[in-house]
């Protein structure tokens, strides 16, 4: 698996939405907390699903990347991107995942 960037608060999904961590308050990958799985999105809702790895954790929680991992819909579905409101960033520093 290739490597991926960690996705962080207030980075952007595929919706334009801005991801807003929850469920962890003391790890962080460039000044900005990592999301971690259940992070919703500034539309309300998407929390977020790992879908890209499940061997690193934050809190129990498994962390969330640009692989792009997916997300639950938020409050604007069925519009545009809003019903799979996956990661459209992540960090170009940190990465998890990396392997074959």
């Amino acid at each position: 698996m290739a490597a991926r960037g960690a996705h962080t608060q207030a980075m952007f999904r595929v919706c334009g939405a801005l991801t807003i961590v929850q469920n962890q308050n003391n790890v962080y990958v460039n000044k900005q907390l990592w999301a971690v799985k259940g992070s919703q999105n500034d539309h309300i809702n998407g929390q977020l699903i790992n879908s890209t790895g499940d061997t690193v954790f934050i809190n129990r929680l498994p962390v969330i990347v640009h692989g792009p991992d997916h997300a639950k819909p938020d409050n604007l579905c069925p519009f545009d991107h809003h019903c799979d409101p996956e990661t459209a960033e992540g960090s170009d520093n940190v990465y998890a995942y990396k392997g074959s």
